[in-house]
């Protein structure tokens, strides 16, 4: 629990001509710095030529100064919301298959200078379009929802997710070998089946598939993606045992 600073009683200060004179607080390097005729100086200006106009003129650029960097970094603050928002799923505060492609690229990257590997899982929810028919569309944004919350709980901060298609999510584990990423596919295939999204109180019957890629020095992003799909594919296609 927080506690708040406890404050001590106020003292009343004499108003009128009787009141005592504030002190005046020391001049600080920073306040000596921001002054006129700091600026002055540091503008080649002599002193002897500081006069009332000059002061003005100094003063009228520093506020002017003021307000561009405020502008500034209110602009910056703009393009970095719209970056955000770019980057992000329409639906799921998760990265969106632009944002996903960028960093697949990233991780190749990293691969192909320092050697560190990076693998991929991609996840396909099955037959999710009866999910809609039967329930509707907002029990369907519901399941996607608990889809990618009960993903995102299981990874790593330094790891990615990504809704990279309707009903399919694309995962990037960083320093994971091909076999370390199945494993973690494999956990993360128990936690989904294990707590399968409810909708009004009751369960919804899902199904996934999943396939593990792990990426290659110097190959295209879109190519990697495939392969991770192909992956998924051939693990979909074999028999349910």
């Amino acid at each position: 629990m927080k506690v708040g600073k406890t404050e001590g009683p106020k003292r009343t200060r004499p108003v009128g001509p009787y009141a005592a004179k504030p002190e005046a607080l020391p001049e600080t390097p920073e306040a000596r710095a921001a002054s006129p005729a700091a600026t002055a100086s540091v503008m080649g200006i002599p002193e002897a030529e500081f006069t009332p106009r000059v002061r003005d003129a100094i003063m009228t650029l520093m506020h002017e100064v003021d307000r561009l960097k405020r502008e500034l970094d209110q602009t910056r603050a703009r393009a970095e919301d719209l970056a955000r928002a770019a980057d992000q799923d329409m639906l799921l505060p998760i990265l969106n298959r632009r944002a996903f492609v960028r960093e697949i690229s990233r991780f190749i990257g990293f691969s192909e200078r320092y050697g560190t590997p990076a693998a991929v899982i991609y996840f396909d929810l099955n037959n999710f379009k009866a999910v809609n028919d039967a329930y509707g569309h907002p029990a369907g944004d519901s399941v996607l929802r608990h889809f990618a919350e009960l993903v995102s709980s299981q990874i790593r901060d330094t790891d990615i997710l990504a809704r990279i298609g309707g009903d399919e999510f694309g995962v990037i584990l960083s320093h994971v070998t091909a076999d370390q990423a199945a494993k973690k596919a494999a956990s993360l295939v128990r936690s989904l089946r294990a707590r399968p999204p409810v909708w009004q109180g009751k369960p919804v019957p899902l199904s996934f598939s999943h396939g593990v890629y792990e990426l290659k020095a110097g190959e295209h992003p879109d190519s990697a993606i495939a392969s991770a799909d192909r992956a998924m594919y051939v693990q979909k296609n074999q028999p349910k045992r």
